[in-house]
Parts: structure tokens; sequence; C-alpha cells
């Protein structure tokens, strides 16, 4: 694993993955390697009332009741489609679920204007059909079919990022369980053994780009991952996506309670100031999701492991923080700026602690970016 930049869930959580099935002995829908309440267990942790003889790391961050609804979709004949704002955990939880059910995340059709019918289906190895024809040795399988074959999940990324054509490619898959494939004379249909099944995933903020029709709405069961807005539950995802890529880099630096604090806060404001905001202008572009909370700590924790004093400081989060989310210029590094001004600058003289330094660092890196 360690020779992998990213190694999917089923092989980061391998051990993990083995233990639970060694010790499940309840009963598993389809081919399963885990039974449901096993598989709940893996993705939300173990707790003390488990019984287990080891502890079962968290590693999704949310309400057990859209977990426990996944996976009760998972084992019934319909769709499972998770629908949330970006950074949210959709991916995350799609890639637990399949891990742990198939042991293989990676059957993955990404969704863009590109996809074409054939991504979702079947293409053929052009220089074999040349050579020998049209067979099933010549085709080469989407990601969707292989998992159709292999009884497993497959699963769509930004469903609704790929056009109405494709998306009704699906529809047939998840209504009649098999594709044919009218090329070949024989062996034309590939039917789907037991256990297969579709996770989807939708960024709620492109309603309109390319809605779903009401036929493919039906075959899809729809689990929406709410935006996490307590401070503590949000507090354990950063912490815990950090503590991996410190991990993954052997960076030894820690990140102090009260900075993590400061980005909460800082992000809190900034989304309170976006609610607020009486048009698009006022907004800054970022959708300020969890996502994008972990990538300014992330960025912060490399620069000042690379180019500071190993040590996280407030100036280096905010200079981060600015780099970040200022993606339009002027318009971000003015809303920027006014919430300096406007929020920071009260706050570092009435509480002071990290606030007059992270004040400093935001004023330096919009002044660098202006």
């Amino acid at each position: 694993m360690s020779d992998l930049l990213r190694a999917p869930a089923e092989i980061k959580y391998a051990e993990e993955l083995d233990w639970l099935e060694s010790v499940d002995d309840s009963p598993k829908p389809f081919a399963w390697r885990l039974s449901p309440k096993m598989l709940r267990l893996f993705v939300l942790g173990s707790e003390r009332a488990d019984g287990l003889d080891r502890e079962i790391s968290q590693k999704w961050f949310g309400d057990r009741s859209i977990v426990e609804r996944a996976i009760v979709t998972l084992a019934s004949d319909r769709g499972l489609l998770l629908i949330g704002d970006p950074g949210t955990g959709k991916s995350w939880l799609a890639e637990l679920l399949a891990a742990a059910i198939s042991r293989n995340s990676t059957l993955v059709v990404q969704g863009t204007a590109g996809t074409t019918e054939d991504h979702i289906k079947y293409s053929w190895n052009v220089s074999m059909v040349i050579a020998k024809g049209q067979s099933r040795e010549s085709m080469i399988p989407s990601p969707i079919m292989t998992a159709m074959e292999a009884g497993s999940i497959g699963r769509f990324e930004e469903l609704t990022r790929s056009t109405s054509d494709v998306q009704d490619a699906l529809i047939s898959i998840l209504s009649e369980k098999y594709i044919s494939v009218p090329e070949l004379d024989s062996d034309g249909i590939v039917f789907a053994k037991p256990g297969f099944s579709v996770i989807a995933t939708a960024n709620s903020r492109d309603r309109g780009v390319n809605d779903l029709s009401s036929a493919l709405k039906r075959r899809f069961n729809f689990v929406r991952i709410p935006v996490v807005t307590n401070k503590k539950s949000e507090a354990e995802i950063v912490r815990f996506r950090t503590e991996e890529l410190l991990r993954r880099h052997q960076i030894e630096l820690d990140v102090p309670p009260t900075l993590l604090d400061v980005l909460l806060r800082s992000f809190g404001d900034l989304r309170a100031a976006a609610a607020s905001a009486g048009s698009d202008d006022e907004k800054l572009e970022s959708a300020l999701s969890t996502a994008e909370q972990i990538g300014v700590l992330e960025d912060a924790v490399l620069h000042s492991n690379f180019f500071g004093e190993r040590a996280l400081t407030a100036r280096a989060l905010a200079s981060s923080l600015v780099g970040s989310l200022a993606r339009r210029e002027p318009e971000d590094l003015a809303i920027l700026n006014k919430y300096l001004h406007g929020v920071v600058e009260p706050r570092s003289k009435d509480e002071g602690g990290d606030w007059p330094e992270f004040l400093d660092g935001g004023r330096d890196a919009i002044a660098t970016l202006s």
C-alpha cells in the first residue's frame, strides 16, 4: 500500500475488513462480504457496546440513519443515489460501501459532458475486431458491466453531469438487470448476478444542468447527505482527514486545537455572510464545504512543514485560507478583506489568542494577491 498515491478503501482498510469478515456470523444479502450490521460498523466505527475484541475506526462522519438507509437500499434491487452539496462526503461514503460489500470500489464511471453510452455499457478493441471479428474477447466491458458480471457494486460519480441520453442508458440496466449486445450473434446478453447494484452521486448545486428523468428517478432511492453544521462533527472530520495526510507524508506536526477552532469559526462566519448576501457577487465563489476546509488546513500544514518552522501558525493558516478561497479577482478578495476588517479585527482585539496573527497573515496574503 505504501507505493500507492491513494489506496482504495478495500486496500487501505484490508486488515480491518478481513477481521470483520472472520467474526461476522450474521446473515448476508446475496454475495456480500459483510452483513449489514458489520457494514454499518465498518463505516461508522465501533463502540464499547458492540462487544468486539478490537476497535474499528470511524471513517465517515454523519447521521447513522443515512448509512442505514443506504445499506437497506443496496440490499434491495434498487439503485442508490447519494445527493448533496459539494464536500459532504458522498463519494467517500460510496467508496466505503462498495469496498465493504464487494471488496472492490474501483468500478467507477465518472460523469462528465464527454461521458458516452459506451462508458456505461461496452466498447470494442478495434485491433482485435479487425483481426478476429466481434466477439466477447474483443469487447471491452464498462465498469458497470464488469460489476454486473461479478455481482458487485458499480459506482457512477456526478450522474447529473452526464447528458440525458447517457443517463437513460442506465434505466434498462437498473430495471432489467442485463445489457444487450446486438453485435454478437450468440451470447449477446450480459446478465447481472445477484448482488449487483449501482451507487450514484449527484451534486445538489448542479440542479438544472442535466436533470434526471422521472423514469430514472424511479429506479433510485434518494439519500440526501446534509451539510455538516455541527461544529464538533465538522472538527472530527477535518481532524480525521488531516491526520491521514500527515501519516501519508510522514509529517510530525501538531494541529493545535486553538488553530482548528480559528479555522472552523472562520468558515462559519463566511458561510453566514454568504447566506445573508443579496447577490452572487457578494458571495465567495467557493462552496465553503467541509472538503474545502480540509484543503485549507492541508495546504497550511504542508507549507508550514516544507517552508516554515515545522509548526502550524495562525499566519500560515490565514495565508492558506485567502489563497484557497480567493478564486475571483477582485470580487473574492474584496469579500475576504471585508471579513477581516469587519469580523476578525474586532475579534482579535476582544479575544486575542491566535486571532491577531491570523489577521496579519490574512492582510498580507490579500496584499500579495491584489
